[in-house]
């Protein structure tokens, strides 16, 4: 059985490895296990998941159509991303039950925010909260316009959660030389290392400057500091 390394332990760790190895989220062996997450299993869940969504669609709605609310139910993500982060995994009650939720959720991130295994979210959570938006859009939209909005929102969140991991685990520990993929892992550098009230959006970063978090930083900011 695998072996995590408890507080008292990460304290005598040097900073880079205490970046990657989180403590254990859950005394129950079965759901601390659940928590840690290779980055392949939300591309093996929610590929086939967004493939089938679209050849339903295209199967009972206008070859136009299907594109149109593809890219709406993406745009609809983009914006759940940003305020999800922004309002979810940064409300960050001092003591309590609050305080413990948050630690899961999201501040066993910050603390260590290079472990390989925390950097997808959970198909427990994942997968709930897929069904939910598909109910959504089909309440909103009806079928099969939700089929499509479905498949472009489960598009952007898998999108999201390979930039994740990327921008933590860059192959060969070298930093991207292309412009968008650099200033994606600058930004979002900063929001863990110097700015965390700033840039929310993962992979979307404009509504950064649409609602007025979009960092304020020039400064290139090291993933291992």
């Amino acid at each position: 059985m695998a072996s995590y390394p408890t507080r008292d332990e990460l304290t005598g760790m040097r900073r880079s490895e205490v970046l990657k190895a989180s403590p254990r989220m859950f005394e129950s062996n079965l759901l601390d296990k659940l928590s840690r997450v290779h980055w392949s299993v939300p591309a093996f869940i929610f590929g086939p998941a967004i493939v089938v969504a679209l050849v339903v669609s295209f199967g009972e709605m206008a070859w136009w159509e299907v594109p149109l609310f593809a890219v709406g139910g993406y745009l609809f993500w983009t914006l759940t991303e940003y305020w999800l982060h922004r309002i979810v995994f940064h409300f960050e009650p001092d003591q309590g039950i609050g305080a413990r939720l948050h630690w899961i959720i999201h501040g066993v991130h910050h603390d260590h925010p290079n472990d390989p295994l925390r950097l997808v979210m959970p198909p427990s959570v994942s997968i709930p909260l897929a069904a939910l938006f598909l109910g959504l859009f089909v309440l909103v939209l009806g079928t099969p316009a939700a089929y499509a909005a479905s498949a472009g929102f489960w598009a952007g969140y898998l999108a999201y959660d390979m930039l994740h991991y990327y921008v933590h685990h860059l192959p060969g520990g070298r930093k991207p030389r292309a412009w968008i993929p650099r200033k994606l892992h600058e930004l979002h550098m900063r929001h863990h290392f110097k700015e965390h009230d700033k840039a929310y959006g993962v992979s979307a970063p404009f509504w950064d400057h649409v609602f007025g978090t979009a960092s304020t930083g020039s400064r290139r900011v090291s993933d291992d500091r």
